[in-house]
């Protein structure tokens, strides 16, 4: 797989993404998998008659007159937009049947609206319409309401109020929305500025890595770990083109403290602000292991780190921000997660999420980052699915304006529990590591990458959003031939498009003494 930078690129820009929960839902990933309730039972299986079509099943036990499942989505189901959604339903019985959907967690009171299915033909798909413009109030179950406004929560019912056991099949949730990727980047990197290949047997190259030995807790490592850190070749080196990052069960006394593991912990002596990182990788195996690829602020002062050698250590942490690529152990086995630790929300952070994966022991992943001005994307193989963007952007939420260094480390014990007796040693084997950036960017350049248009082409709502962290003063449409279309000095992060023609166009946005150019398409 080594060592072709530009077409690696290419085909990670170009990975087909399954985009998070939202319409339509159609049970191809596990995003789609509703939670059940009331000892309900949700999964997802085979169509009886698709063996290729992946759908939801939901079993009742009949054991609660109020059982169902429930979707929590990434971007809500709008019924100004639109007011209803379909969806296809089958019984393996040939009994009656009522199907209810509920609408929660909205601007509005929570609605539903239930449809009685006839006695159909046994195992007979069934195509269901729910229009919330008839819905009723679920707080009293009949007072009509006409729906309007956003709601995140899609909640299922079957038989709603009986005890009757059985199980149903679901499939294809739609409200006629467009499906959008909640984890675009906004700033596409592509100039290769850092890297190592990994190339040369041996140790590590010093020119490019430091080893943080000194342990900053009184000789040991915070979170309850149970290595020292060292700068042996046994812990870390070069071997057939792939850096090992090697824990042991051995015995040792560092410090005047005495552990029962060694491990290595490297620093990277290459800081950057904003760009994207990529680490191909192969994870240890145990329970206890806690393999972690990640970057600290170049301004942390913890004891004995590669800047804070060098004089650069003036900021405690969280304050100094932290990202983490990736780390294994602290859930499931292959649930690997990334985090980002801020004043805002360190230790027990609330920005995070997790990735199941088959078999990280075995299998290599590129575990990717994508920074910049606005937002922090996390990426597995090249397919999002964790972005950290918050409301307000300051020191306490947003310390990533300055340069972070890169760390590779594997952890033993704390949190990530207890190691397995059995365990002898294991290693984070390491493919390569690349930064990009844009290196010719202009002052220009980069304050245009602060606003994105969205969604790009337009979708049904004929409505383009414009986001940035900058002010806004006016935004004007021009057409090709360049004629002026819209102009907007009131509200400017939404630009109503219902009266413009399919075609592409240039917006021009006005943000004090500056203004940039996005291209969009109008559908």
């Amino acid at each position: 797989m080594k060592k072709n930078y530009s077409l690696l690129l290419v085909v990670l820009l170009i990975s087909v993404l399954t985009f998070g929960q939202q319409m339509p839902i159609d049970f191809s990933d596990s995003n789609d998998n509703f939670t059940p309730f009331g000892s309900a039972s949700f999964g997802v299986r085979p169509d009886p008659q698709d063996a290729t079509n992946q759908v939801g099943e939901l079993g009742n036990t009949g054991a609660d007159a109020n059982q169902g499942a429930f979707l929590d989505l990434d971007r809500e189901i709008d019924l100004d937009f639109g007011q209803t959604i379909n969806l296809r339903f089958f019984s393996f019985d040939p009994n009656a049947h009522t199907v209810r959907i509920k609408l929660e967690q909205g601007a509005n009171p929570d609605i539903e609206v239930t449809l009685n299915v006839p006695s159909p033909a046994a195992q007979e798909w069934k195509d269901l319409t729910f229009d919330f413009a008839n819905a009723v109030l679920s707080s009293d179950g009949t007072t009509a309401v006409n729906g309007t406004g956003t709601y995140n929560r899609i909640t299922i019912f079957v038989d709603a109020g009986v005890t009757t056991a059985g199980t149903y099949l679901l499939d294809d949730f739609d409200d006629g929305s467009t499906p959008t990727d909640p984890h675009e980047l906004d700033v596409i990197y592509t100039d290769l500025v850092w890297a190592d290949e990994f190339d040369v047997d041996g140790p590590v190259n010093s020119d490019n890595w430091h080893h943080q030995t000194l342990g900053p807790n009184g000789g040991q490592w915070f979170n309850g770990e149970l290595q020292h850190y060292t700068d042996s070749q046994t812990n870390s080196f070069i071997s057939g083109g792939f850096l090992n990052i090697v824990a042991k069960r051995e015995t040792t006394t560092q410090d005047g403290v005495t552990l029962d593991f060694t491990s290595a912990r490297l620093n990277s002596k290459f800081a950057f602000t904003y760009g994207r990182v990529d680490v191909r990788a192969r994870l240890p195996f145990g329970e206890g292991t806690w393999p972690a690829i990640w970057t600290l602020g170049k301004n942390v002062n913890e004891v004995g780190a590669w800047f804070q050698t060098q004089g650069f250590g003036t900021t405690s942490w969280p304050a100094c921000g932290e990202i983490d690529i990736m780390e294994h152990g602290l859930h499931a086995t292959n649930e690997v997660s990334s985090a980002i630790h801020t004043p805002s929300s360190s230790g027990a952070t609330v920005n995070t999420d997790t990735q199941m994966l088959a078999d990280v022991a075995n299998d290599f992943h590129v575990y990717s980052v994508n920074w910049s001005p606005n937002r922090i994307t996390f990426m597995i193989d090249g397919v999002g699915y964790y972005t950290y963007e918050p409301d307000v952007y300051n020191a306490d939420t947003w310390p990533f304006d300055l340069d972070q260094f890169l760390l590779l480390n594997v952890a033993m014990g704390g949190f990530a529990g207890n190691v397995d007796a059995g365990f002898s040693e294991s290693a984070m084997i390491i493919d390569y590591v690349r930064v990009y950036q844009n290196e010719n960017l202009s002052t220009d350049d980069v304050f245009a990458s602060k606003f994105s248009v969205y969604p790009n082409p337009s979708d049904e709502s004929k409505i383009l959003n414009i986001k940035t962290t900058e002010s806004i003063d006016k935004v004007e449409l021009y057409n090709m031939i360049g004629q002026r279309i819209l102009n907007q000095t009131n509200n400017t992060k939404e630009f109503n498009i219902q009266n413009v023609r399919t075609g592409v166009y240039l917006m021009m946005i006005y943000s004090g003494n500056k203004s940039i150019t996005k291209r969009v398409i109008i559908k």
